[in-house]
C-alpha cells in the first residue's frame, strides 16, 4: 500500500497551469511588460514590448534592461531601481526611450517589486505604454512642433535641420523659400518652438489671402476713427505677436505700400496703426515664407531690394517632394500614424502598387498633396491596407497620364468632400457638433457644406 506522500496529488501541474494563464494574459494586453531578476537581466518580455521597442524577445531575454531601452532616466534616475530600493510603486512616469531604429519614443512607465511565496524580493516588473500617437496629436492640436516632426532623410533637408537650433536661438529674421506644400509653415513653427520666444504667441498671416487694404489693417491695426466703421481701437497682428513670432506666409504677394511699412518695422522695430499719430514699438521676431523667387522679383522691380535684404538675413530653402523622393515612404508612414489616431482606424500600410505609384508621381502639390491623398484614402478604406481604389481619382488620372478636364476635376472634389462628410457623420452617429470638431471646421461651415452637398 502506498504511503500518504505517494498518493498526495502533485501541485506542479497546477503551478504550470497558473504560469500559462499569467503568460497568456501578458501576451494579450496592449501595454509592454518586462521583468528582471536580481542581476538586472530581463527574464520575460511580452509581445507588446516587442512591438513598442522593435526589439525581439529572443534578443531582449538575458540582456540588462538599460541595454535594451536606452531611456533618458536609465543612468541617473532609474525608476525600477528606486522601486526595488524603497518597495514603493511608481505609476505612469513619462520617459523617452530609443527604439530599435534609433528614434526617440515617448512612453509612460509603471514599476513594481516581484516577490516569491515567502515575500522575498526576487526582481522587478515594469509596464510601459506607447504615448507617441497621443504626443503627436497633442503637438498638432497645440501647434507646437520640433525639428523631430519634420520627416526626412534627404541631404538638403538634413542640412536645414542641422542649422535649425542655431537659427532658432538667434533673433534674426528668417526667409523660408520653397514650393507650395513643401512644409514651410511646419519649419516656421519648429523655429518658434525651439526659440527663446517659445512661450510667447505664434501668429500667422497669409499675405496672399488678403486684399491690400485689409492686409495693412490686419498687420498694423487701427485706431478709433481711422475710417467710417472704426468704432474702437483694433490691435494688429504685430501687437498680438508681442514677445513672440510673426509668420508672414506668401510674403511675395504684398503690395509696394505694405512693403514700405514692413521695411520700417524691420529697420526700426516700430510701426504705425492706421489713423495713429505716433508709432508703436513691438518686440516681435519675423519669419517669412514664399514660393516665389524674390531675388528675381527684385531684378524685375516687383519687390523692394532693401526689404529683400532685411528679410534674407537667414535663408532656408526647402526642396520639392519630387527632389526628395527618398522621403516618400517615411512620409507615408508618418501620415498613416497621424490619421490612425485622428480617425480611430488601424491602417497599417499602403499596397505595393500604391507605393510604386507614389514613387513615380511628380506631386505638383508636394507634401500637402500626399497628405491630402492619404486622408482621402483613409476615409474610403475600411481595412488595414490602402489600395489604388482608395486614392483620389484626380491623382490616379494624373499619375497614369490621363487628361483631366476642369469640370471633371471639380466634380471629383465635390464627390470626395461629400464622401468625407458622410463617413465622419456616420462615425459620430450623426452628431454635427462632434463631426465639425473632428473635421476642424465650425458648425456653421459644416451646415453649409452639408447643404451644398445635398446631405
Amino acid at each position: 500500500m502506498k504511503n500518504a506522500e505517494e498518493i498526495r496529488p502533485s501541485k506542479r501541474p497546477e503551478k504550470r497551469d497558473e504560469k500559462s494563464r499569467v503568460s497568456a494574459i501578458l501576451e494579450s494586453i496592449a501595454d509592454g511588460v518586462f521583468t528582471i531578476g536580481p542581476d538586472w537581466r530581463i527574464t520575460s518580455f511580452n509581445r507588446a514590448a516587442e512591438r513598442i521597442t522593435g526589439v525581439s524577445r529572443r534578443k531582449a531575454l538575458g540582456q540588462k534592461c538599460f541595454d535594451v531601452f536606452h531611456a533618458n532616466i536609465c543612468q541617473t534616475a532609474c525608476a525600477l531601481k528606486k522601486t526595488l530600493e524603497t518597495g514603493r510603486e511608481i505609476i505612469d512616469l513619462p520617459v523617452d526611450i530609443l527604439n530599435s531604429k534609433g528614434e526617440t519614443l515617448p512612453i509612460s512607465i509603471s514599476t513594481a517589486v516581484l516577490r516569491d511565496e515567502k515575500g522575498k524580493i526576487i526582481g522587478g516588473a515594469e509596464t510601459f505604454r506607447d504615448l507617441s500617437a497621443i504626443e503627436a496629436l497633442r503637438r498638432e492640436l497645440s501647434g507646437k512642433f520640433s525639428s523631430g516632426d519634420i520627416v526626412s532623410k534627404n541631404e538638403k533637408v538634413q542640412k536645414i535641420l542641422a542649422l535649425l537650433s542655431a537659427v532658432a536661438e538667434s533673433n534674426s529674421t528668417v526667409l523660408i523659400q520653397g514650393p507650395s506644400g513643401s512644409g514651410k509653415e511646419l519649419l516656421a513653427r519648429a523655429i518658434h518652438s525651439a526659440s527663446p520666444r517659445a512661450k510667447g504667441p505664434y501668429v500667422v498671416v497669409s499675405c496672399g489671402a488678403l486684399p491690400d487694404t485689409l492686409l495693412e489693417s490686419e498687420l498694423f491695426g487701427y485706431v478709433k476713427g481711422a475710417f467710417t466703421d472704426a468704432k474702437k481701437d483694433k490691435p494688429g497682428r504685430f501687437a498680438r505677436a508681442e514677445k513672440g513670432t510673426l509668420f508672414l506666409d506668401e510674403i511675395g504677394d504684398i503690395s509696394p505700400a505694405v512693403q514700405v511699412k514692413l521695411l520700417r518695422f524691420l529697420q526700426e522695430k516700430e510701426y504705425e496703426p492706421l489713423g495713429a499719430v505716433r508709432p508703436q514699438k513691438a518686440d516681435v521676431r519675423v519669419v517669412a515664407a514664399t514660393n516665389k523667387d524674390l531675388a528675381r522679383m527684385v531684378q524685375e522691380g516687383r519687390f523692394r531690394e532693401d526689404l529683400y535684404y532685411r528679410l534674407n538675413v537667414v535663408k532656408l530653402e526647402l526642396p520639392s517632394l519630387s527632389e526628395r523622393r527618398e522621403d516618400i515612404p517615411l512620409l507615408v508612414e508618418h501620415f498613416l500614424k497621424r490619421f490612425n489616431v485622428r480617425m480611430n482606424k488601424r491602417v497599417s500600410s499602403v499596397s505595393p502598387e500604391v507605393m510604386q505609384l507614389f514613387m513615380r508621381y511628380d506631386f505638383p502639390g508636394n507634401i500637402r498633396e500626399l497628405e491630402n491623398a492619404l486622408e482621402h484614402a483613409f476615409v474610403l478604406c475600411n481595412g488595414t491596407q490602402i489600395r489604388e481604389e482608395h486614392l483620389p481619382q484626380e491623382l490616379l488620372n494624373r499619375a497614369r497620364g490621363a487628361p483631366l478636364s476642369i469640370s471633371s476635376g471639380r466634380d471629383v472634389l465635390k464627390q470626395t468632400e461629400r464622401q468625407t462628410l458622410l463617413k465622419v457623420l456616420e462615425k459620430h452617429g450623426g452628431n454635427r457638433k462632434k463631426t465639425a470638431a473632428d473635421l476642424g471646421i465650425s458648425p456653421v461651415t459644416l451646415w453649409r457644406k452639408l447643404k451644398s452637398s445635398g446631405i
